[in-house]
């Protein structure tokens, strides 16, 4: 099942490339949105009938495809990996990807490259889940570079827009920082353990055991011993933090606002910016054994997630304000990895990339019913236009700020409580983390509640700013109005 779950999307891509042109929006919108469901259905059925049943400890189904490339002791297998974490993942790029296609398709109708966008967005898919999925290293990669490409293509997906094409080759130079590291950690990788699988491999009749087996054998480098562990993590660290926006290679997530919002919310919301996040708990066993790599880890998810906080807060472009949002929430998933609480990191991937891609899709449907007007000082008032809009964007706004009972709540709560009581890095340090990230989450009830009010509550103001100085209203008006069923269910 794990090919089809991969693949499906890949074929829905090719039909849509070459097909969807002649064929027009019908067959592209049905062959898009199938090949995902058919991704998302094998998903939740492998996760649940097959991975779930095992026993703990045990849960761990490989498929095999083919040698990929076989070089004396070196082997990388095209081979998929399905275990609690990989299985996390995919459920909720299916399940997320698969609703944002929908909402795409109403969103982009009627747009002249609608087939380019969806083979584009169904080649997202393909690369990404072959990123969780992969078994190696070196497939890991291959997914890895795929998403920065699709992400070029989609940022830039306006092609006329000068904008549009600056943003997509910001985010494509400064994501090549981020892979030069991660490439020479895989070097450092395979000349340290002699193999870059993450499972047990039997090759010319013995047996190697994987990656982190041999990591966990090795013994932990304290603080300020730079070794072979600390080494590899640091250079694994370099590349999550030019995929997951961290600083100092946050500053092509905000400019990657250029593309349509269904790419904002799929991309840089639920799926590629978690990426790093995921490299990052996929090699735990290396990361733990470097304590001066952890608290590495820690102190810039930290710095990034408050930084980022104190940016967005000045912001007047709606899909701005989640941006910097996205690479505050981000910094959070790397403290709880730096202090050692990954399942907390990955949990709250889980429910930001619900709470986020809910905010995106209702600021595209604010932009759709504001005529493509993106600033939240030119609104105000429309809940009584945008009542569904109003109501969803609100549920998004209580959970991201953290209000109890919501998906948000449990995320933070964890990760503040692990970051307080850490054993991995010093105590006075771990307080100094938990204040900046308590900072942090007060910071995102502020500029959220900030994006609300000035978007929903208050004057209309959206008429003052297109009338001319004696008060005749030109005839480019503002009429907003409430998105089409397909965008708002």
């Amino acid at each position: 099942m794990l090919k089809w779950i991969t693949f499906a999307p890949l074929i829905g891509a090719l039909l849509c490339g070459f097909l969807g042109k002649k064929l027009g929006e019908k067959f592209v919108s049905l062959v898009a949105c199938g090949s995902i469901a058919v991704s998302t259905v094998l998903a939740f059925f492998a996760f649940f009938t097959k991975l779930l049943p095992l026993p703990e400890g045990k849960r761990q189904i490989t498929e095999h495809f083919f040698t990929w490339i076989e070089v004396g002791t070196f082997r990388a297998d095209f081979a998929y990996l399905l275990d609690p974490l990989s299985g996390t993942y995919i459920l909720f790029i299916t399940g997320v990807g698969l609703l944002i296609h929908i909402y795409a398709t109403g969103y982009m109708h009627g747009d002249e490259g609608f087939y380019r966008f969806f083979a584009y967005l169904n080649l997202f898919m393909f690369m990404m889940l072959t990123l969780v999925l992969g078994d190696n290293l070196l497939l890991l990669f291959v997914g890895w570079e795929g998403v920065g490409l699709c992400s070029y293509l989609l940022i830039g997906y306006y092609i006329e827009r000068k904008e549009a094409g600056d943003a997509a080759k910001k985010a494509f130079i400064v994501n090549r920082i981020g892979d030069f590291g991660y490439s020479i950690g895989v070097m450092v990788a395979f000349t340290t353990f002699a193999t870059v699988s993450f499972v047990d491999k039997e090759i010319g009749g013995k047996v190697i055991p994987s990656l982190f087996t041999q990591a966990s054998a090795q013994g932990v480098e304290g603080v300020g011993v730079f070794g072979v562990m600390t080494a590899i993590a640091l250079l694994l660290f370099v590349g999550a933090c030019g995929k997951s926006a961290q600083v100092p290679l946050f500053v092509w997530l905000p400019d990657a606002m250029a593309g349509p919002t269904p790419v904002s919310a799929l991309i840089h919301a639920a799926t590629m910016v978690t990426a790093g996040v995921y490299l990052t708990a996929r090699c735990s066993a290396i990361f733990t054994k470097s304590q001066t790599a952890m608290l590495i880890v820690a102190v810039i998810g930290a710095f990034t997630a408050m930084f980022a906080a104190t940016i967005g807060i000045a912001q007047n472009d709606i899909k701005k304000v989640l941006a910097y949002s996205t690479v505050s929430q981000l910094g959070y998933m790397f403290l709880a990895c730096g202090v050692g609480a990954f399942s907390a990191g990955i949990f709250h991937v889980m429910t930001h990339a619900f709470f986020k891609a809910l905010l995106f899709l209702g600021a595209g449907s604010v932009i759709h019913g504001m005529h493509e007007e993106q600033d939240i000082t030119k609104m105000g008032g429309l809940k009584k236009y945008m009542p569904y809009t109003f109501g969803t964007m609100a549920v998004g706004w209580l959970a991201i700020s953290g209000v109890p009972m919501l998906s948000g709540f449990f995320s933070k709560d964890e990760i503040l409580w692990q970051v307080w009581s850490s054993a991995s890095v010093p105590p006075a340090l771990a307080k100094t983390l938990w204040l900046l990230a308590a900072g942090t989450a007060l910071m995102t009830a502020v500029y959220m509640t900030r994006l609300m009010v000035l978007t929903f509550w208050g004057n209309e103001r959206f008429k003052v700013a297109h009338g001319d100085d004696h008060g005749h209203h030109d005839s480019h008006a503002i009429h907003p109005h409430e998105s089409p069923k397909v965008m708002w269910v």
